[in-house]
């Protein structure tokens, strides 16, 4: 439990509904599926990625696919010399608030474009047009590999109208500190459990398998965790996702555990899906 608390405090600042999984969910994302992915294309991942200076952010290096998987979430208090935000733009690429009270519907969420999964789309045409220059490819990969991981944390996926369960306070465990949320124990300390649960979720695994998780399409996947997310908000009130919401959600241990397949499933799900994409824009 020390560890998990430990886990829960660093996740404290993940808190709002731009903020992505955190990092650790996003690094074994980005694991999951580099080891998933052809020698080709780790070639050509090695490749852009050596590039990291065309993207001129020193101080949030991306010349790992780990580095590169928490990237956006580094750059976003970036300014310019104005003072004003130089990836402000980007900030709601990295979800999509679809309502899971409702019948499953991408289209409010997305508005122009500005939503997790229409990004991955995007990013994987950028990086499959050669003609796309040279900075703006390694942006594509660097963007691409983070919303993966985004998207496969349900409450980046669904909402009830409270910005991805950030508007709902919540004790996780023992845990429950005043600017605690359901987003932020999604975000840090559930994420942590479900990732360092034996046996490692870092593997290549069988071709049968990867074929299985990675059919569909981005939309296909966005309805997934649309439904993890239904899973997350009914676990947190006590069975009914779209009953009232208390002043505070105690999730205990019980639920916590319930829950830790779920996060595991969507991490998983995420590497291998990742690896698909960059096969096809890379491969």
């Amino acid at each position: 439990m020390k560890r998990y608390l430990l886990a829960a405090i660093a996740s404290l600042g993940l808190a709002s509904p731009a903020t992505a999984f955190w990092e650790y969910g996003h690094q074994t994302v980005a694991q999951i599926a580099y080891a998933n992915v052809t020698p080709k294309t780790k070639a050509a991942i090695r490749k852009l990625l050596a590039q990291q200076a065309l993207l001129d952010t020193p101080t949030c290096p991306a010349g790992t696919i780990e580095e590169a998987s928490v990237w956006a979430d580094c750059i976003k208090p970036l300014k310019l010399n104005d003072g004003s935000t130089r990836f402000g733009f980007a900030y709601s690429w990295h979800y999509q608030n679809v309502d899971i009270c409702a019948p499953f519907d991408l289209t409010p969420a997305c508005k122009e474009g500005d939503c997790v999964s229409y990004q991955i789309d995007r990013d994987v045409k950028m990086l499959r047009d050669k003609s796309t220059l040279p900075r703006d490819r390694v942006v594509a990969l660097a963007f691409l590999i983070h919303f993966v991981g985004d998207l496969h944390q349900p409450l980046h996926a669904g909402d009830r109208h409270d910005k991805g369960g950030n508007d709902v306070k919540a004790d996780y465990g023992i845990y429950g500190p005043a600017r605690f949320n359901l987003h932020s124990i999604w975000d840090g300390p559930l994420a942590e459990r479900a990732i360092s649960t034996p046996p490692s979720l870092v593997r290549r695994y069988p071709a049968a398998e990867r074929a299985k998780i990675g059919a569909g399409t981005v939309t296909d996947w966005s309805r997934e965790s649309w439904e993890a997310a239904h899973q997350a908000y009914a676990a947190a009130l006590g069975g009914d996702a779209c009953g009232t919401v208390p002043a505070r959600v105690k999730m205990d241990d019980a639920t916590i555990a319930k829950m830790v397949p779920v996060s595991r499933e969507e991490v998983r799900r995420g590497g291998i899906r990742l690896a698909k994409l960059l096969d096809k824009a890379l491969g």
